[in-house]
């Protein structure tokens, strides 16, 4: 009998709560389970066709169509023709660079060629010469006339030369420079230089009891003679050290001067003086 009780039905919960307060939540509870199961159902019925829904639109979307094997060949085979097309044309400005300057006009020679023509003797304006004139002359009658041109390329080069190049600025008579195209020398170059400062520089007492040792950089300028001028430390160690690597460098012989435009300037120059203690 008890299996055919359904325990969801309102007879069932009349018989649980039979002589009980029905306000009180369970019975509340039980009675409003139906609705809340049908809800429920709803709910996921419609979230599952939601799903499937979303699903069949994305399906339908269109895809972004994959980037053929022939586009990218296409893609290397433009590279490749335009990198062709580029040697070309560096090519045919090489050619061009190298093809024979051309002689200018004015300075070639140029053949004079005169017009005959029959005129009255009063309208000729062109100096007739005489008899005995023509006879001193050594230029062979029916010689063509040429101006003072030639044909001779190193001439016409020459010439060019002195036409396009222009006068150097003069160089400022106390100017120094930082870097010239021709940069000061010590005679026997830098092994030389190196050579001299060791054999004169003297270690100071004092910094030599202390144990400091270090480099010193010192820099002078040589100027237009050769001799060296004004002598700065540009990067100290020690006063007694920066002291004596001014001494050794103000006994230096002179220089091979600096140019600039041909002209013999001022310069700075800059030695490094390494002071080490023997042992350490």
């Amino acid at each position: 009998m008890a299996k055919d009780v359904d325990l969801s039905s309102k007879e069932w919960r009349d018989i649980i709560f039979e002589g009980k307060n029905k306000e009180f939540g369970a019975y509340q509870l039980r009675a409003a389970s139906d609705a809340r199961h049908n809800r429920s159902m709803i709910v996921v019925v419609l979230f599952i066709c939601a799903v499937f829904a979303l699903s069949f639109i994305i399906d339908k979307l269109p895809k972004p169509e994959a980037k053929p094997e022939d586009t990218i060949e296409q893609t290397l085979a433009e590279l490749a023709t335009e990198t062709e097309e580029q040697e070309e044309v560096e090519e045919l400005q090489r050619v061009e660079e190298q093809q024979p300057e051309a002689l200018p006009e004015e300075i070639l020679n140029t053949m004079k060629v005169t017009e005959i023509a029959i005129v009255d003797d009063e309208e000729v304006t062109e100096e007739i010469k005489s008899q005995d004139e023509l006879q001193e002359t050594t230029t062979a009658l029916g010689n063509t006339d040429f101006d003072q041109g030639t044909d001779d390329i190193n001439v016409v080069r020459e010439h060019k030369d002195e036409i396009i190049v222009e006068e150097k600025a003069p160089v400022e008579e106390n100017q120094v420079f930082t870097a010239v195209e021709q940069m000061p020398q010590f005679p026997g170059g830098d092994a030389e230089l190196l050579a001299y400062v060791n054999k004169n520089i003297k270690y100071p007492a004092m910094a030599q009891e202390n144990g400091i040792q270090g480099q010193v950089v010192v820099q002078f300028v040589v100027t237009k003679d050769g001799s060296v001028g004004e002598v700065k430390v540009v990067r100290s160690k020690d006063p007694d050290l920066d002291k004596e690597a001014v001494r050794v460098v103000k006994t230096l012989p002179k220089f091979i001067p600096g140019k600039m435009n041909g002209q013999n300037v001022n310069v700075w120059f800059t030695l490094p003086i390494r002071f080490k203690l023997a042992g350490i």
